[in-house]
């Protein structure tokens, strides 16, 4: 059966996600860019946006998993656009025409809306449905292909105490956000169940990898 993935999630020392205050100008609040400038460095993000540069170091290494062998992706509706999306019929969500998924993407909303169709071969698909009726319908849609986990910090935690995600990529970002929204609430003892490796970098990061004991 195909696997379950969380790729270049990052996080504060403290825990949070995203920061407090999320708005259309500022998609994780007060957190800012912060929790991603690691990110921003690396040769991954610059093929990304179609730049040339960036390190080909560890970060990279990290970063660059996130794209192969995905099918599918779930994602929230924080993710897809700040507060109140919900109320703009023609809202297409925050990547402009051409997404970077290029796969179907199932957006988790209590208000579910017609699939978008959008350029490079992403579909959004509305859902109003569990994280186990969600992955099936991400399964099926992947063909055979992992499904990622996009976020925000509130999916992620759902799909974790669920038990579904085999592999996870948790970034710790050396700052200190106070509020917002944390991933770790509710997940006591999650050592138990996961082999955890942490690997830091000299761009000041720490890479924490979670595998899925056998069940």
């Amino acid at each position: 059966m195909s696997e379950v993935r969380v790729h270049n999630f990052a996080i504060s020392l403290d825990g949070f996600a995203t920061g407090e205050g999320q708005a259309a100008g500022a998609p994780f609040g007060h957190a800012g860019e912060r929790l991603h400038e690691w990110m921003f460095a690396t040769r991954f993000w610059h093929q990304m946006v179609g730049d040339r540069g960036g390190s080909a170091g560890t970060d990279n290494a990290f970063a660059e998993r996130y794209g192969p062998g995905i099918g599918a992706e779930i994602m929230g509706a924080g993710k897809f656009g700040p507060p109140g999306w919900q109320d703009d019929p023609g809202y297409q969500g925050a990547w402009g025409p051409n997404p970077p998924f290029h796969t179907p993407v199932f957006v988790l909303t209590h208000r579910p809306r017609p699939s978008i169709e959008m350029a490079g071969g992403t579909t959004f698909h509305f859902l109003d449905a569990t994280p186990g009726e969600a992955l099936a319908q991400a399964r099926k849609a992947a063909d055979g292909q992992d499904v990622r986990i996009g976020g925000g910090p509130t999916v992620v935690r759902d799909f974790l105490t669920a038990g579904l995600v085999d592999h996870m990529h948790v970034v710790q970002v050396p700052i200190v956000l106070g509020r917002g929204v944390r991933l770790w609430n509710g997940l006591e003892a999650l050592e138990e169940t996961y082999d955890i490796e942490a690997v830091s970098t000299p761009g000041g990061v720490t890479h924490l990898t979670f595998t899925a004991k056998p069940r």
